[in-house]
């Protein structure tokens, strides 16, 4: 199996040792016999490795051992030296090895002996940090891939916490419209509506005590009671509440019942009609989106304006009989 270098300064005593070693393949080596015949080879396979051609050296050398048997251990010595060489991209410490014990082996007096060996002891203990380092890799990767796992985690349940605190503030709110509908419930229905012009404000009272309280909008010509039909103004003086129309063209509406008989006495001294068909209501139909801004203004014929949602409120609150007193 070859094993690949992956690491920059990786195994530096080692690529030491076979720096030191390796001249032997470019140039030979001069106290060794290689024998006359095997000369030739031996030269060509130099050659052959110093031109980075490591696959043909190795050839070369196989051929020696198998054409030349006592030349083998300095053919199996080059070889493991190659198949170790840092430069070769295909290297096997494996099949390295296996050259090295080969000639420590069938060899014993061989002149190489001692260095293969040597050899032998370095080779594995690269290959042992290859492993320890391969394991502590895989433990840091585990690790990663946890703390990723953990940092998935922590956002899952970030966004549930952030879920649970948006579920408890409406809860919240629930809690607080339930506080008030108890409320409300405890001191009955409105017996009485305050509704003061000048203020522009709407007050509904339940024995005295103050249940909701709302800013209003009133008829475009506000300033002292309605005298006729088509003045726009709102009227003042006591009524009731007398009816209420739940399919208004302003989203629902209470009548206040003007005119009352001081309303139709000055209207007669007038010669004119008093009017009638005030309300309390909600925003025409289709402008409910105006919401409160409805309020900067007097846009009413008279009748007296709120928003659709407070409107849906005083509908419950507010029964038929209801006294409303409008004060200037």
């Amino acid at each position: 199996m070859v094993i690949k270098q992956s690491r920059k300064g990786k195994h530096l005593f080692f690529f030491l040792v076979c720096f030191i070693i390796s001249p032997i393949l470019i140039f030979g080596c001069a106290h060794f016999d290689e024998g006359h015949q095997a000369r030739s080879i031996f030269k060509e396979a130099n050659n052959l490795f110093s031109q980075g051609s490591y696959e043909a050296s190795l050839g070369k050398y196989q051929q020696i051992i198998e054409q030349y048997p006592r030349a083998g251990d300095r053919g199996l010595f080059e070889m493991g030296i190659i198949y170790a060489y840092p430069g070769n991209e295909q290297k096997d410490y494996q099949k390295s090895l296996e050259c090295f014990q080969e000639l420590v082996e069938d060899y014993p007096e061989s002149a190489y002996r001692k260095d293969s060996e040597m050899m032998i002891f370095q080779i594995n203990n690269v290959i042992f940090k290859d492993k320890t380092i391969g394991a502590k890799q895989t433990q840091i990767e585990t690790l990663r891939q946890e703390l990723t796992d953990r940092g998935n985690e922590i956002a899952k349940l970030q966004k549930k916490i952030e879920a649970l605190e948006q579920e408890a503030r409406s809860r919240e709110n629930e809690i607080i419209t339930l506080r008030k509908e108890m409320e409300t419930v405890r001191m009955g229905p409105a017996d009485r509506i305050l509704i003061e012009k000048k203020e522009r404000r709407m007050t509904l009272l339940s024995k005295g005590k103050v249940l909701r309280t709302y800013n209003i909008a009133l008829g475009g010509n506000p300033v002292g009671p309605k005298e006729r039909q088509g003045d726009n103004k709102t009227p003042e003086g006591t009524y009731i509440i007398d009816a209420r129309n739940g399919d208004s063209r302003y989203h629902l509406s209470l009548r206040i019942s003007y005119p009352n008989e001081k309303d139709k006495k000055r209207a007669r001294e007038l010669g004119v009609s008093p009017g009638g068909d005030i309300m309390i209501h909600g925003i025409k139909n289709g402008f409910s989106w105006a919401g409160e801004y409805h309020k900067g203004i007097d846009w009413t014929n008279g009748c007296i304006a709120v928003t659709d949602e407070e409107i849906e409120e005083i509908d419950k609150l507010v029964p038929n009989g209801t006294i409303v007193e409008i004060r200037p």
